[in-house]
């Protein structure tokens, strides 16, 4: 974590024979760190593989592992990060320090360019760098394009001043104490391929904008240019004979057996102004529960063959919830909301026990059937009875069929289904299920009630 380290405000000298100013952010330097008693020096894939490439450079493993003990008793001084090189002075066992460079060579222009316009095609990659994260895809694709982002064997050369020709324990502690660096901040290992972190996240974020302009620039050019028929998507048959080559669906949930218990939102303060607490408390609940058989029905077989079901409007999802029984607060607020009164609500509720939304819809909707659905109704009525048995005399208006002298009414649905109907109190409300046929439907009320005004 940052927090492991600081970047310093003075910058450690260049080895000799380079006496090129840095350019601004393009070194850093980073404080000694206490000694690592009792951990690992990797534990990022990056880091590991930064310790490999040493394991795999290194002639003499001795050396090495002599190394990790240096950088493990904390012989590594701070270390100097730029482009091309890291260096730091590491004592040896007996307290004598020697400056050390471990060099890795750096990126090209050309590949930088690659590098960048890989990074600013894909919005994950800039996500995980953001996230000082390096994925293994982000290196991998670099790799296809030709770059090579982390080192290989003999990619990282030593100089010492013990004079070795190889790397030795104090090179080798250098980049022990590295990988921690490389674990915490991967731009570490760009500033070494030749970019600081500054100057590569503006670079992207100019990439990314050119790259804004000229999809809109295409986009406008193309709606200008191409006919109205060509936006309207791909055909189906098209996208599902692609299947084999588009990404695989990710696994579907496991089923859920029961809602959530929804919580307890009394916090021993007092509510803001406007919030009903417990009726909170119960669109909460509601919420769990409608959540539970959603995903009940999604795992169903042959949910995908099934029609999606229309949304609730507003006033259908206050009666829905009125019908799950909430305290006489709610039910009020619910009422006032939906526009109905406490009466009317109160039958909107039993008609949506008796059939959901259609048998609300015959409700509180007036419709006049057409001629022809209006022939079958009346085909329906002349045979719904028994020839021994006297048809009641009815009364018609638009879709209602009312009996007359008895407060029993029949009511044609869009479906083409009877709904019963019983006058009480002076007004209409549903008596029962609907029916396919009107007789069925009439027996649950006939003789009951109030005579029809």
């Amino acid at each position: 974590m940052r927090n492991l380290y600081e970047d310093s405000r003075e910058a450690r000298p260049e080895p000799s024979g380079d006496t090129r100013p840095p350019r601004p952010g393009r070194e850093r330097t980073f404080a000694a760190l206490p000694p690592a008693h009792g951990r690992g020096f990797a534990r990022t894939w990056w880091g590991l593989a930064w310790l490999k490439a040493l394991a795999d450079s290194a002639l003499d493993g001795q050396q090495v592992k002599q190394g990790r003990r240096h950088a493990r008793a904390g012989a590594v001084g701070a270390v100097s990060v730029r482009p091309g090189r890291i260096t730091a002075v590491v004592k040896d066992r007996d307290g004598t320090p020697y400056r050390c460079d471990v060099l890795l060579q750096e990126l090209s222009a050309a590949d930088w360019d690659r590098f960048l316009d890989l990074v600013a095609d894909r919005a994950g990659h800039i996500a995980a760098l953001l996230d000082h994260d390096m994925p293994p895809h982000l290196v991998e694709d670099a790799a296809a394009a030709g770059i090579e982002l982390l080192p290989g064997i003999g990619d990282l050369e030593a100089e010492c001043g013990c004079e070795a020709w190889d790397h030795c324990s104090h090179t080798a502690a250098l980049c022990h104490q590295t990988a921690r660096l490389l674990d915490e901040d991967p731009f570490v290992l760009l500033l070494m391929r030749g970019r600081g972190e500054r100057e590569l996240l503006e670079d992207l974020q100019a990439r990314t904008a050119m790259r804004a302009r000229e999809a809109t620039e295409q986009l406008t050019s193309s709606e200008c240019a191409v006919e109205p028929a060509a936006s309207e998507g791909i055909p189906a048959a098209e996208a599902y004979a692609a299947r084999d080559i588009l990404p695989p669906l990710p696994a579907p949930p496991p089923a859920v057996d029961e809602p959530g218990t929804a919580p307890v939102l009394g916090g021993g303060t007092d509510p803001a102004p406007g919030v009903d607490v417990p009726a909170l408390e119960f669109l909460v609940g509601d919420t769990a529960a409608r959540a539970q058989r959603l995903l009940a029905d999604a795992l169903a077989p042959g949910h995908a063959d099934a029609h999606p079901q229309a949304a609730l409007t507003r006033a259908q999802d206050a009666v829905r919830l009125a019908a799950l029984g909430p305290d006489s607060r709610t039910v009020a607020r619910l009422a006032t909301g939906s526009g109905r009164t406490a009466r009317a609500l109160s039958l909107a509720v039993q008609a949506w026990e008796y059939g959901g939304v259609p048998a609300l819809a015959v409700l509180e909707e007036e419709w006049t059937p057409e001629p022809a659905a209006l022939a079958r109704a009346t085909a329906q009525l002349a045979d719904a009875w028994e020839a021994d048995e006297p048809p009641p005399q009815l009364r018609h208006d638009r879709n209602r069929w009312t009996v007359v002298g008895g407060g029993a009414q029949l009511r044609l649905g869009r479906d083409g289904r009877w709904w019963p109907y019983r006058k009480e109190r002076g007004q209409w409300g549903p008596a029962g299920p609907a029916a396919e046929d009107p007789a069925t439907a009439l027996a649950a009320v006939r003789g009951g009630g109030e005579e029809a005004g």
